[in-house]
């Protein structure tokens, strides 16, 4: 039985996938920062630099999302030390090992962010050979990216998915868009015209499926729906779809700095970015537009 082990399975994408790809027969196994005594789950510490080595050896995949959540947590200088740190450490970590135990590992297979191309509202259209940002959110990237890339120095087939909001009815980003409209008190952010690239997670966990099941994935691609969505067009899209009001004005762009600090940035900017790639590679996504993403996520 081919055994995938999956990093951060305990997170809204990672439960997601966990479940899809034992439905479809894999062995799935998980690496957690708690020691518990179960077959299916392994002890990792990447502070210690310690990976319990069965995990390791006994994987023909790997895909990585752990990492802390870039939104839970205002962005003070500790806090964007540890958003990296646990990124890079536990991509380098887990490279060390692979080159140490399973050299022979069919594919590592990673999350990075469309924050790659900065936070910034244009009118350019992103695709996956465009130069990075310059902003932190960049940074992050770029560096968790050649973390990842790694892995094809020793010949392991690397596939990483720059991943936009996920929407899921699982909690995430949909819930905190959808709660306040729920109670009468949405309204777009900022001007509203900062585009907001999405995917539903069945989407994109079917992307981390085809990455596995199909060889000819290699290299990065855009983990995005192609509908292209703005701020304002989303929150009247939920709002519409759950038949509540929006209030009129907006939230003003200093409300939210005031509230968030530097994180409003991820809130205030944003730009279209290109599922083109992903596309040609004959993926095709169950929810293309926002309307079915919604008719699915609230029904």
């Amino acid at each position: 039985m081919t055994s995938i082990l999956i990093t951060g399975g305990t997170g809204l994408i990672g439960k997601h996938l966990c479940k899809l790809l034992k439905d479809k027969g894999y062995k799935v196994t998980v690496l957690s920062r708690n020691q518990v005594t179960k077959p299916t789950t392994f002890f990792w510490n990447i502070e210690t630099d310690y990976i319990d080595t069965k995990a390791i050896s006994e994987a023909n995949y790997i895909i990585h999302l752990a990492g802390e959540g870039i939104a839970d947590k205002p962005w003070t200088k500790e806090r964007k030390q540890i958003l990296i740190n646990s990124r890079l450490k536990s991509t380098n970590l887990l490279f060390k090992k692979v080159k140490e135990l399973n050299p022979n590992l069919k594919a590592f297979i990673a999350a990075s962010g469309i924050g790659y191309y900065g936070a910034t509202t244009s009118t350019k259209i992103y695709e996956e050979n465009d130069v990075s940002g310059t902003d932190f959110l960049s940074e992050i990237c770029r560096l968790w990216e050649n973390a990842s890339l790694q892995f094809k120095t020793i010949n392991i087939r690397t596939v990483i998915f720059r991943t936009g909001i996920v929407l899921s009815n699982e909690g995430g980003a949909f819930q905190k868009i959808s709660k306040p409209i729920k109670l009468g008190l949405g309204a777009a952010l900022g001007s509203g015209k900062q585009y907001m690239p999405w995917i539903h997670i069945e989407d994109l966990c079917n992307m981390y499926v085809k990455a596995i099941e199909n060889i000819e994935l290699n290299g990065i691609y855009n983990a995005v729906a192609p509908e292209h969505i703005t701020n304002n067009e989303l929150t009247k899209s939920v709002a519409r779809a759950i038949k509540r009001p929006l209030w009129t004005p907006n939230v003003p762009r200093f409300i939210l700095k005031i509230t968030f600090g530097k994180l409003a940035v991820i809130l205030l900017e944003g730009s279209r970015v290109s599922s083109e790639k992903i596309v040609t590679t004959g993926f095709k996504f169950k929810y293309p537009t926002l309307t079915k993403a919604l008719n699915n996520l609230l029904k």
